[in-house]
């Protein structure tokens, strides 16, 4: 009885690339069609863990956490400084699906990645905008405003003068006593918003 012989079957060699192009784990530079380049961690083919994106269109660097392909974690934001062209830190803190939030430092000062003496903000973010709790040095007039933000704005807080005697632009007078008449109903108000924007972020 004749033996027939049927040619073994191969794959086709897309499904070899495909899979090469698959990146899970550890990666040196990836770059996107953009130029922008990426050196870290994959995941399902998706940024997830550490790792450091360079925009090529800002020259923005981003270096920290990330998870299914955003920023996620604890991370640092730099931008290059238009008048050096070193990149100097924007941002330093806790990021959720690619926008600030929870603690993080505001880096506002052109020279702050040198001596950190520019002005800044410590304190709490939501959707990347100042929400919550916080401190801003305005070290370049030699103040300091300590309060609550709601998206951005000062609801409620107290200013006071910081180290003015050595600020670079002190202000010409020193700040007077200002008593609001119902403290206790503007921060109300303000913890009011917070919690109905934070019930309409978690539907």
């Amino acid at each position: 009885m004749p033996i027939s012989k049927y040619p073994r079957k191969t794959e086709p060699l897309w499904k070899a690339w495909d899979q090469k192009a698959q990146k899970n784990g550890l990666r040196h530079q990836v770059y996107s069609v953009g130029g922008d380049c990426y050196v870290g961690e994959w995941k399902d083919n998706m940024k997830h863990g550490k790792g450091t994106q360079i925009w090529k269109k800002t020259g923005a660097i981003y270096e920290g956490d990330w998870k299914s392909g955003k920023r996620n974690g604890y991370g640092t934001l730099s931008l290059p400084d238009p008048e050096t062209g070193k990149n100097r830190r924007v941002y330093s803190g806790w990021w959720r699906d690619g926008k600030k939030t929870g603690y993080g430092i505001h880096f506002y000062g052109p020279k702050e990645y040198y001596e950190e003496n520019g002005n800044r903000y410590e304190g709490h973010w939501q959707g990347g905008l100042k929400n919550g709790p916080g401190r801003f040095f305005h070290l370049n007039h030699g103040q300091l405003f300590e309060g609550f933000w709601v998206d951005d704005v000062a609801k409620c807080g107290t200013m006071i003068d910081f180290g003015r005697e050595e600020a670079p632009e002190p202000t010409q007078f020193p700040i007077p006593q200002v008593e609001i008449l119902d403290p206790d109903g503007v921060l109300e108000e303000a913890l009011a918003v917070l919690k109905k924007a934070k019930e309409k972020q978690g539907d």
